[in-house]
């Protein structure tokens, strides 16, 4: 039995015309997306990416959870998304601060984003969640244009989020530790074992465990975001959405490789950014799906918004 057909919208990266394709799945999509966007054959094969967010869409059973007339921006060989064309309050989790036309301060520039959709609280980075903690009460009340009573339940707001972060942070680094002493409480066992089994001349041949692919390939991410793999304890706690979408692109050996750890520990690492870029959509496509339930109803005022957060 054929699979139905679902409603979509394609466009070009620089482009605005729309086009509506009707496919069934990602593999038809993408070769109507080519024809009826006139691209070039020397420039295919295509990336097709949500135009919301940017996110990568190259999973079939992904795009058959997707919704009908979602929009998606076409990418052709070489060329990389900007979220520059885009038209989502999400827009500004790709976009670095050099990137702004803007001079301002980077607080400033993290405060026009929440004055637009406060619910981008949750796919911040700690840094930019302590850059608007820090930032002084006063100065942030003129930048939003809001009174301070209302900035001030803005920053605890805030605080909590990160402080639940810290904690996460915590418990996971409670469980590696636990998880590490069940693994050597395991070897020691597994040697008593061995001594008592092995012959003495077998048992001079020792494994050093350590092993070296000699592998000489090379990551592509950038030292600020290996710095933050090594340092942090919960490194995808500290990454914006766009860097552990890169992480997980990253090939797993040349990741191990950039921080020299073993390939079992970069690998480990992923599955937590995964895990991580997951929860954060899906907050995100929960809070999109409050909103469309709600359409029509007057919205909620800041302060409002605010304090119900608080009482969860």
């Amino acid at each position: 039995m054929a699979a139905p057909l679902k409603r979509c919208l394609v466009r070009r990266r620089d482009g605005r015309q729309q086009h509506g394709v009707a496919a069934s799945c990602l593999r038809e999509l993408r070769e109507k997306a080519s024809g009826i966007l006139a691209l070039d054959k020397a420039r295919e094969p295509i990336t097709l990416v949500l135009a919301e967010d940017g996110t990568i869409v190259d999973d079939e059973d992904y795009f058959l959870c997707l919704p009908s007339n979602t929009k998606f921006v076409a990418l052709a060989k070489n060329e990389k998304w900007s979220s520059k064309s885009l038209d989502s309050g999400t827009a500004w989790l790709s976009e670095s601060v050099d990137e702004v036309d803007s001079g301002a301060e980077k607080w400033k520039q993290l405060a026009r984003r929440l004055k637009d959709d406060l619910s981008n609280i949750i796919l911040m980075s700690e840094e930019d969640l302590q850059v608007l903690i820090d930032v002084p009460r006063s100065d942030l009340a003129e930048e939003l244009a809001q009174s301070q009573t209302k900035i001030q339940v803005l920053q605890d707001t805030l605080q909590q989020v990160l402080d639940r972060r810290e904690e996460e942070r915590q418990s996971r680094q409670l469980l590696e530790l636990y998880l590490e002493a069940l693994k050597n409480e395991d070897s020691i066992l597994s040697k008593v074992a061995a001594s008592e089994t092995v012959p003495r001349k077998e048992m001079d041949v020792v494994d050093t465990g350590t092993s070296s692919t000699g592998t000489s390939a090379k990551t592509s991410l950038s030292d600020q975001i290996l710095a933050a793999l090594k340092e942090k304890s919960a490194p995808e706690l500290c990454l914006d959405s766009q860097d552990l979408e890169l992480v997980l692109k990253e090939d797993t050996e040349a990741l191990a490789s950039a921080l020299r750890w073993e390939k079992q520990k970069a690998e480990a690492l992923q599955q937590a950014c995964d895990q991580e870029l997951s929860k954060r959509l899906q907050q995100v496509q929960t809070l999109h799906s409050l909103r469309s339930t709600s359409k029509g109803k007057k919205t909620l005022p800041w302060g409002d918004w605010l304090s119900s957060k608080r009482k969860k």
